[in-house]
């Protein structure tokens, strides 16, 4: 990838989107194409083809999706699986039909089995069964990695993709119910010390450990890759360290500045026990994240504040 390329990043409005979007401008990228979804829709595989064989871009990352926490992930599997089936087939072969000569598909480590061995390595892959919670989303992003793996592999052409971690930061999205983790817990604890609301009652047990990475070091990591000349197929893209979600929401309360209580919901699903990846295969190609979680949930927080006040907060 070089500076005269026109690079289509599909997703642009959503966190990680909009991190890589920033991430290519800051890089001196000027050919940068974007649309917003009223504008393409990516579930429309015309439209998608007539995109692609009109603007004609050279380079591609797919960072569109429907994403959502457990809540969201239960609930609604069908639409999961359907809307990220059609964004991954759909934007992968209208680019290689327009001769997209790379291309980048963002997935999720949730792909790997429930009990995968850990950290995640990527051979992990389709070797046991997945968390039954967010399935119809894990198998749909499995369908957009191996078809990036079959089309280079059948075609010749450069196309890969990265399996990012719990990723959080600006732009995120901070629904009441269909938000994940991280940013459920900042929008809950800001919302209770505004309230002075007596407790806050996080779901599970709190034992869970989760990793978290930051959408400005998943958007460096996502150029980093755009740069190897023979990339892996698929790459794991994570910070290598995990917290459990009990000391992260003591972070995010201490962080707000809540003085209330924090309390357990047991009956809620605590989902995967862990879930924490080998980013080893990453840093061996020279790249490795910059901001820790504490600095990171800092950040995440004071982004809140900004997006809430100018009235652009994704909820």
């Amino acid at each position: 990838m070089d500076k005269q390329d026109t690079i289509y990043v599909a997703g642009h409005r959503g966190m990680v989107g909009g991190a890589v979007v920033r991430a290519l401008q800051s890089e001196g990228y000027d050919s940068i194409l974007t649309r917003t979804r009223s504008e393409l829709d990516l579930l429309d595989q015309s439209a998608v083809h007539a995109f692609f064989q009109a603007e004609r871009p050279t380079v591609a990352v797919i960072a569109a999706a429907r994403v959502g926490g457990i809540h969201a992930n239960n609930t609604y599997p069908a639409e999961f699986m359907y809307e990220n089936l059609s964004i991954a087939q759909n934007t992968i072969h209208a680019a290689y039909q327009a001769g997209v000569k790379r291309l980048l598909f963002l997935g999720s480590t949730c792909i790997y089995p429930k009990l995968a061995e850990q950290p995640i390595r990527e051979a992990s892959l389709l070797t046991a069964p997945l968390e039954p919670t967010n399935e119809a989303y894990a198998i749909a992003k499995i369908a957009g990695l191996k078809m990036c793996e079959f089309y280079r592999r059948q075609y010749g052409v450069c196309y890969h993709s990265a399996m990012p971690t719990n990723l959080y930061g600006p732009g995120d999205n901070y629904h009441p119910q269909n938000s994940h983790v991280l940013p459920a817990l900042i929008r809950r604890f800001h919302e209770a010390k505004q309230n002075a609301a007596p407790e806050v009652a996080i779901w599970g047990t709190g034992t869970p450990l989760r990793e978290f990475l930051h959408a400005d070091d998943a958007a460096a990591g996502i150029l980093h890759l755009l740069q190897l000349e023979n990339p892996p197929n698929w790459v794991n893209l994570g910070c290598g360290e995990d917290i459990s979600i009990g000391d992260l929401a003591r972070l995010v309360m201490q962080t707000v500045g809540y003085q209330g209580e924090l309390t357990f919901d047991t009956s809620k699903p605590d989902g995967t026990p862990r879930k924490l990846t080998d980013i080893s295969c990453i840093k061996e190609t020279g790249w490795s994240p910059k901001i820790d979680i504490e600095q990171g949930v800092a950040m995440a927080y004071q982004s809140f504040l900004e997006e809430q006040a100018a009235g652009a907060l994704r909820q």
